[in-house]
């Protein structure tokens, strides 16, 4: 387990990295989550390994805004996911669980599930001995694990999978607002907006919409009538 920050502390954003690389212990990827509130599209998981350069030399100065996603702007989200995938020393994989999945076995389970391909990914290009996760522990994570409440705010790994996994979410809502233009998804994103009510009390549910999400889950029926 990896010490935490005092109370009072300035909060260091590389604090558990460079903990962790001191002590020798192997690549350490930041993991987080895209799309577990929408009423439609999928749960897009990325976990991130920074360079363990960083421990010595700093992190670079093109970085250190960087921040959880919800934080940023879609400009800044965007400059921020060229950074991390462009950069040298930097590692990292993607996840995604589409709706059909999550209807099958809950949006609890799907994102785990994402979470996990994008470990597996990422352990193609070399193990992942540890995980920083954002909230709170993920019971099924196939590698060991420290759970961060708001981590997305308090580690640059964790930051840099929560701009990965909202940015590529995002930009798939926008393919699939060219294919159902009429439910706004490039505004929405798929979250219970107004509009998006409004939209699905007019249409219906289109193929990317998640039925077992109320106000789209029908209730059972009734055995007498």
């Amino acid at each position: 387990m990896l010490k935490s920050k005092t109370k009072f502390q300035r909060v260091d954003r590389f604090l558990y990295e460079r903990q962790w690389i001191c002590a020798g212990g192997g690549a350490l990827a930041g993991v987080d989550e895209a799309g577990r509130g929408p009423l439609a599209g999928p749960v897009v998981a990325a976990a991130v390994i920074l360079s363990h350069s960083w421990a010595a030399t700093g992190v670079p100065s093109d970085f250190r805004r960087l921040t959880d996603s919800k934080q940023l702007s879609a400009a800044e989200r965007a400059l921020f996911f060229d950074r991390i995938t462009s950069e040298l020393g930097i590692r990292f994989a993607l996840g995604c669980c589409g709706p059909e999945a999550i209807d099958r076995i809950n949006i609890l389970q799907a994102t785990y599930q994402a979470m996990n391909q994008a470990l597996e990914k990422l352990a193609d290009s070399g193990e992942v001995a540890h995980a920083l996760v954002d909230g709170r522990p993920v019971p099924v994570l196939r590698v060991p694990q420290t759970a961060l409440i708001k981590g997305d705010s308090l580690s640059y790994s964790i930051a840099a999978a929560s701009v990965l996994a909202k940015v590529t979410r995002d930009r798939l809502m926008l393919k699939a607002h060219q294919q159902w233009p009429n439910y706004g998804f490039d505004e929405h994103k798929g979250y219970p907006t107004a509009g998006h009510l409004e939209a699905l009390r007019r249409l219906g549910p289109c193929p990317i919409h998640r039925l077992s999400f109320a106000p789209l889950k029908q209730p059972p029926p009734e055995l007498f009538r």
